[in-house]
This record gives C-alpha cells, sequence and structure tokens, in this order.
C-alpha cells in the first residue's frame, strides 16, 4: 500500500513539475527585409510605434522615419525622407517594403517617382488620401486648418493639379486599407459617402493597387487597430490581405 501511494506522490510531484516548466520562448525567423514606416500629417513617428512593434516581432527589421510633416511643401518633405532613407543604409536588403499613413502614402508615392528602387517590396498604405480630400477643398482657407497642417495641407486636395492627382497610377505591389468609422461628424458631412473623418473611402483607391479593403476604424487611429496591424503583416508576406473566409497560412 505504501509502494502505491509513493508512486502516486511521484507521478503527481513530475506532473507538477512539468506543468510549472516555462515554455519554450518562440523563435522569431529574422527577415532580410526591411520596412520603412512613414507617419501622417500633423503626427510624428510616435503614432506608428504600436505598428513599428507588431512588425519587428514578425522578424522585419523596421526604421520608424520622422519628419516635419507640417513645415514644407510635400517636395520637401520628400528630400527630408530621401536623405533618412539613404542614411538608413539598408540597401543590402533583400526587400524595402513601406508602411504608411495618410500623408505618408503620398509622401511614399513621390519618392518611389523619384527614386526607383531595384529591391522594393511591397506598400501598405493607411487611409492614403490618394485622391485628394474633400476636406481640404473645404478647409484650406481657414487659419486653424493652415496652421494644424502647414504646407503639405493645401496640397491635399482634389483638384487635378493637387500633388496626389498629378502622380497618376502606382507601379509597385499596392495595399490599401482604410476606415469607414469616424470621429468627427461635422468633418465627415463636408465629406460625400463613407469616410473616416478625414478621407472618403473612394478617394483612398488609386490606379494599380493590387488590393483594398475597407475596415470599421477611423483615420487618427486605425493604424493601432489590431486587425489593421495582422493585415499589414498579411499583405507583405502574401501580396493580398486575408478574407474572412481564409484560414491562417
Amino acid at each position: 500500500m505504501l509502494l502505491k501511494e509513493l508512486k502516486y506522490f511521484i507521478i503527481i510531484v513530475l506532473f507538477i513539475i512539468v506543468g510549472c516548466a516555462p515554455l519554450p520562448a518562440q523563435v522569431i525567423k529574422e527577415k532580410n527585409e526591411s520596412v520603412i514606416l512613414l507617419h501622417g500629417l500633423s503626427r510624428t513617428s510616435w503614432s506608428m510605434n504600436a505598428l513599428e512593434s507588431h512588425l519587428s516581432s514578425q522578424g522585419f527589421k523596421v526604421f520608424n522615419i520622422d519628419y516635419p510633416s507640417t513645415k514644407h511643401p510635400i517636395k520637401t518633405l520628400v528630400k527630408n525622407v530621401a536623405e533618412q532613407i539613404k542614411q538608413a543604409k539598408i540597401e543590402s536588403a533583400d526587400k524595402i517594403h513601406f508602411v504608411t499613413h495618410s500623408l505618408g502614402g503620398i509622401i511614399t508615392r513621390l519618392y518611389l517617382q523619384e527614386n526607383p528602387l531595384n529591391n522594393v517590396g511591397r506598400v501598405v498604405m493607411i487611409s492614403p488620401p490618394n485622391q485628394g480630400s474633400e476636406l481640404t477643398d473645404n478647409l484650406k482657407n481657414n487659419w486653424i486648418y493652415q496652421f494644424a497642417t502647414g504646407p503639405a495641407g493645401q496640397q491635399l486636395g482634389t483638384e487635378s493639379s493637387s500633388i496626389p492627382n498629378q502622380l497618376g497610377s502606382v507601379n509597385f505591389d499596392l495595399g490599401v486599407i482604410t476606415g469607414n468609422a469616424t470621429l468627427n461628424p461635422f468633418y465627415s458631412y463636408l465629406i460625400p459617402g463613407k469616410d473616416d473623418g478625414k478621407v472618403s473611402v473612394e478617394r483612398a483607391k488609386v490606379s494599380g493597387m493590387k488590393d483594398f479593403l475597407v475596415v470599421p476604424h477611423s483615420h487618427t487611429f486605425i493604424m493601432n487597430s489590431k486587425e489593421v496591424k495582422e493585415q499589414v503583416v498579411y499583405f507583405l508576406e502574401n501580396g493580398k490581405f486575408r478574407r474572412p473566409s481564409q484560414t491562417s497560412e
């Protein structure tokens, strides 16, 4: 009887030891692929920190670039970004991807036109004003809007002469994610159709894009959404967004 109880005791002790043992740490396979993050208008690189952490956790080498979005016209901002990319010395990466928010998408389009890359990978634009925004059309003469958005904010209208509408089709693998929820009903009143509070769903589109996804989030915080972060990684790896019918790969 004593031996039987001792046997059970040993089994219980082993069970506890095995159950309490720490699980092996997940090994992250580092990719020789870089991702350049570009924030939006009136924001800083801090706004992309959550996305930076998520991409890093998936093995990408991430460069979260900060640029003075409200101080200069768009073409000057592109030169600023181009110099920072040059200093990052990432030419040896197998692929250089771009993930952007808002104005960052327009910066990327102009940058890639002026600085063709042999190893450009895929691009994900989050809430980009790819055809401009009616918000700029309505508010560009308002001094508060001018102060808040600077010279670049004046160049994001829907007229044919605006910077976004001068850029034409894209010639790289692009996925666009935009929102249809708003935190500002007044702004949305100024924008025809569904919008994210800053850019209409339709005007986020651009000729040549590979995939387009609408999510129930607003312009300001869309890039912090768990769904959006996961979709960004999925597109960078697969060249398309994951649909509800698709299972994890």
